[in-house]
């Protein structure tokens, strides 16, 4: 009986990976249309190791915060944002969210605060440098990790002021770094379709490109799942990787799997993502990306068992503690509201990774 020769469609993108050649367009759909994801795994590791990555796997001891959970956008993909007057809504007084965050750190004496929230329409705009100022004062030690693109968009609306003079208000205030939540797909077809009520995805870029202008390092994401297609998921890395080479302002790259739950496409029929779609999606991350050093394996949305395999697949991070990880159990999640230093070092130990606490720019804290 004659057999099929197997067909080894990944031979081409590795011998660019040996000789540290980049990718192009073509090479990044053929990534994502590989049904061999061991090789794939394989060769995103062998391009991690080939650039410099070690053993080291990172991770931070943080807090997660939401000032608001009011919206103006209606986003089809968000399960977390409410109107002012639906069950549920709420924003915090400044003073009452510093006061609970100098609760947890006198418990926890985390590095960071990540905060993002809702385009409130009828906060005013001096509550965003206000609030960001107060929780540095009162917590001078803590990287200050607040507001997505969009948020800062919407900021420039309320003042009339631009995104640069914004993002200068608020490092003045103590900000440290941007998220990198917001981007979502940036192909324009995507966003009329998830996020219709939305800024143009060029503003997502632009802010960032003024932010990193500003020595304010950022962090970029990809929500991928949903109606995009995989030509609009290599476009949007190379949009990343672009920017990438024109300013260096990326820490970290995070793909995001969409989480349907509670929204309109769960009753519409959409399910989560499979395991072998996102650590396809960080292996492919990893070769596309060759400029940002970090990919993280975000263990809020692909549970711990996932992102340990993920470590093998390209990604040499798996966020943090995430203390009150509100926006994606929101949407489905059913991992931990948070997890444990001591369960994170025993998580990449099993992993056969070196565990290393660091801060928000990389730098070490302790290693296990």
């Amino acid at each position: 009986m004659a057999l099929a020769a197997h067909l080894d469609t990944l031979a081409p993108v590795r011998e660019k990976i040996l000789a540290g050649e980049r990718l192009d367009f073509d090479d990044g759909v053929t990534l994502l249309e590989s049904e061999d994801l061991l090789a794939l795994g394989e060769l995103a590791d062998t391009a991690r190791r080939l650039r410099g990555g070690s053993d080291e796997v990172y991770f931070i001891n943080n807090l997660y915060l939401n000032h608001t959970n009011v919206c103006r956008v209606k986003c089809k993909f968000c399960a977390f944002a409410r109107t002012g007057r639906q069950e549920g809504a709420y924003t915090w007084d400044i003073d009452e969210l510093v006061a609970h965050a100098v609760e947890v750190y006198g418990r926890e004496s985390y590095d960071e605060i990540h905060m993002v929230g809702g385009e409130h329409p009828h906060i005013g705009y001096d509550y965003y440098p206000g609030v960001t100022r107060a929780l540095k004062e009162a917590l001078p030690d803590v990287h200050m990790k607040l507001f997505t693109a969009s948020e800062i968009h919407h900021m420039t609306r309320l003042s009339g002021k631009t995104h640069a003079e914004v993002l200068a208000d608020l490092k003045e205030a103590g900000l440290g770094s941007l998220p990198g939540g917001g981007a979502e797909v940036f192909a324009e077809r995507v966003r009329r379709l998830v996020a219709p009520g939305k800024e143009h995805p060029d503003n997502w870029l632009s802010t960032h490109r003024a932010a990193h202008k500003l020595g304010i390092p950022t962090h970029c994401t990809m929500l991928y799942g949903h109606v995009e297609t995989y030509e609009e998921r290599v476009e949007h890395w190379l949009r990343l990787r672009e920017l990438q080479d024109e300013t260096g302002g990326f820490l970290a790259f995070i793909p995001l799997p969409f989480h349907p739950e509670n929204t309109v496409f769960q009753r519409r029929g959409w399910r989560f993502s499979t395991g072998n779609d996102d650590l396809k999606m960080i292996a492919a991350s990893r070769l596309m990306l060759d400029n940002i050093p970090n990919i993280k394996a975000y263990w809020i949305m692909i549970s711990t068992p996932l992102a340990q395999v993920a470590l093998h697949f390209g990604a040499n991070d798996i966020q943090g503690t995430v203390m009150e990880e509100q926006i994606a159990h929101a949407a489905g999640a059913v991992t931990p509201q948070e997890e444990r230093i001591a369960d994170l070092v025993a998580l990449v130990r099993e992993a056969g990774r070196i565990p290393v606490q660091r801060d928000t720019l990389y730098n070490t804290v302790r290693t296990f």
